[in-house]
C-alpha cells in the first residue's frame, strides 16, 4: 500500500498545468483518497470545485504512470529513497514550508531530521577569504556541536568547499541538487559527491534525467533554506544565489547569518549588506553562532533528569506548554514559531529549557510532546 501511495504521490507531480501549490491542495482536498483519485478520478472530483475536465483526463493518462513506475524501478535499483511528504524520513523543517516538494529523492545514510541542521552557501568564486572561513568554521562548529549537519548545493566556490571542511571533520553533509541522481554536476565534484554519500548524502526534487537548468538552481535554493535551522552565507557579491536563499530561509522564519568582509571586496558585498540591512546577524566564529541558537552539545545534557510536579514556568514557557497541550500529537518547531510568535533563536533556548526540566521531549522527526 505505501509503495501504491508513493506511485500516485510522485504521479501527482507530474500532471501537466497543475504545479506544485495545486498539487498540494489537491492532496489536502481529497485526504486519504490519493489512489482513488487516479483509479476513479471522475467519482473523486465531482465533489470538488475547482476540478476540471482537463485534469480529469490528465488523472487518467497511461504514460504518466508508467514514467513514475519507470522512476520507482531506477530508484530501487541505485539505492535512491524516495521520500513522500508523508513520510516520517522526510525532513520535518522543510515539511512545514508551503512550497515543500511531494517527493525528494535522497542516496545517503545522515538523517535529515537531525537536532541540529545548518546551510552554508555562498558564491560560486571563492576568495582564499572564504574558503578560510569555510573551513575554520566547520572545523569549530564540529567540535562544538558533534552531531550537526551541514548542508549545502554542491556547485562551484563556498558550496563545495563547505561539503569538503565537512568531510576533512567528520561532519556529515547533504548536497542538494538542481537535477536527478542520475548525474553530478558539475562533473569535477563527482569524487566528493561519492564520499558525501556515505558520510551525509545527496538530495533532489528532481526525477532522473532532469538537466542542470538555470530555474532548478533557484528553485533548489528553497530547499536548502527550509531543511535547516539557519543559513550561514559565508561570501556573496551585491547579487546572486546566495542571497536568494537568505531571502528565502528570511521567509521561512528562519535564521539568516553573514561573515563579513572587507569594504570595497566585491564578494562581501553581499554580505555587509545583510548585515547592514538587518537581514543577516553579523558572525565571526562557530561560538557566536551556537550562542546565537542556543544550541548546546548533547554530551553536556544531562542522562538522567528528574521532572518537576509543578515546574515553575515562566510566561513563554507557559505558553509553549499550553500550545503543545493542545496538539497531544506534538508540534514541530517550526510550527511553535509561528503559533507563539517567539523567535527561533530564543524559542530553541526555551525548548532546551523546558527538557531539562522534564516538562517536553524531542520526539521522532523534530517533534516536540509534552511529557
Amino acid at each position: 500500500m505505501k509503495n501504491e501511495e508513493l506511485l500516485y504521490t510522485l504521479a501527482l507531480t507530474r500532471i501537466p498545468g497543475l504545479g506544485l501549490i495545486g498539487a498540494r491542495r489537491l492532496l489536502l482536498a481529497i485526504g486519504d483518497q490519493l489512489t482513488d483519485l487516479f483509479k476513479h478520478p471522475h467519482e473523486v472530483l465531482q465533489s470538488l470545485p475547482e476540478s476540471t475536465h482537463k485534469l480529469e483526463a490528465a488523472l487518467k493518462c497511461p504514460e504518466t504512470l508508467r514514467l513514475c513506475e519507470a522512476e520507482l524501478a531506477f530508484a530501487e535499483k541505485n539505492q535512491i529513497r524516495c521520500l513522500s511528504i508523508h513520510d516520517e524520513e522526510y525532513p520535518s523543517r522543510l515539511r512545514d514550508c508551503d512550497d515543500a516538494p511531494l517527493v525528494l529523492f535522497y542516496k545517503g545514510n545522515a538523517d535529515l531530521n537531525r537536532l541540529h541542521v545548518i546551510s552554508m552557501v555562498g558564491t560560486r568564486h571563492a576568495t582564499d577569504y572564504g574558503k578560510d572561513l569555510c573551513t575554520r568554521f566547520v572545523r569549530e562548529l564540529k567540535e562544538l556541536v558533534p552531531d550537526v549537519l551541514i548542508v549545502s548545493g554542491l556547485a562551484y566556490g563556498i558550496d563545495i568547499h563547505t561539503h569538503r571542511a565537512a568531510l576533512q571533520y567528520k561532519a556529515d553533509t547533504i548536497g542538494v541538487l538542481a537535477h536527478g541522481l542520475d548525474r553530478i554536476y558539475p562533473a569535477v565534484h563527482r569524487l566528493t559527491a561519492a564520499e558525501m554519500i556515505h558520510h551525509g548524502g545527496l538530495l533532489t526534487e528532481y526525477p532522473s534525467g532532469t538537466n542542470p537548468d538555470r530555474q532548478n538552481f533557484i528553485r533548489r535554493n528553497r530547499i536548502v533554506a527550509g531543511i535547516s535551522d539557519a543559513t550561514i552565507v559565508v561570501e556573496s557579491a551585491e547579487k546572486g544565489g546566495a542571497l536568494i536563499t537568505a531571502d528565502i530561509a528570511d521567509s521561512y522564519h528562519r535564521d539568516c547569518f553573514a561573515f563579513p568582509g572587507r569594504v570595497g571586496d566585491t564578494y562581501s558585498t553581499g554580505c555587509n549588506n545583510l548585515i547592514r540591512n538587518n537581514r543577516a546577524a553579523l558572525l565571526q566564529s562557530a561560538e557566536d553562532f551556537v550562542k546565537a541558537m542556543n544550541w548546546s552539545c548533547e554530551e553536556h545534557r544531562p542522562t538522567i533528569v528528574q521532572r518537576q510536579l509543578f515546574p515553575d514556568l515562566n510566561e513563554e514557557e507557559s505558553l509553549i506548554c499550553s500550545l503543545l497541550e493542545k496538539n497531544p500529537d506534538g508540534m514541530q518547531l517550526n510550527s511553535l514559531i509561528v503559533a507563539s510568535n517567539i523567535p527561533v533563536n530564543r524559542l530553541a533556548g526555551i525548548m532546551l529549557e523546558l527538557e531539562l526540566k522534564g516538562v517536553v521531549r524531542a520526539a521522532a522527526g523534530g517533534m516536540y510532546r509534552l511529557l
